[in-house]
């Protein structure tokens, strides 16, 4: 929800920047709404290896270039 306020992480301004909704990252993923929002918002979560390779999974649909490190340090 870009121009909110809200706090967002790396990987949440991505997704505001190409128009991609949270529920389409969700429903690709195949994760839940929590973990989406967490990822999306929450600048202190850092996903475990098997959810950062559902998102990228889902976000190479978009942009095959995408790495894990574009959102989180490694």
């Amino acid at each position: 929800m870009m121009g909110l306020g809200k706090p967002r992480t790396k990987l949440g301004k991505w997704i505001d920047y190409r128009g991609i909704k949270q529920e389409w990252l969700i429903k690709r993923s195949g994760l839940g709404r929590n973990t989406i929002t967490w990822a999306c918002g929450d600048p202190e979560y850092i996903p475990s290896g098997t959810t950062m390779q559902k998102i990228l999974k889902a976000l190479r649909e978009v942009d095959p270039s995408v790495r894990a490190s574009d959102f989180w340090d490694l």
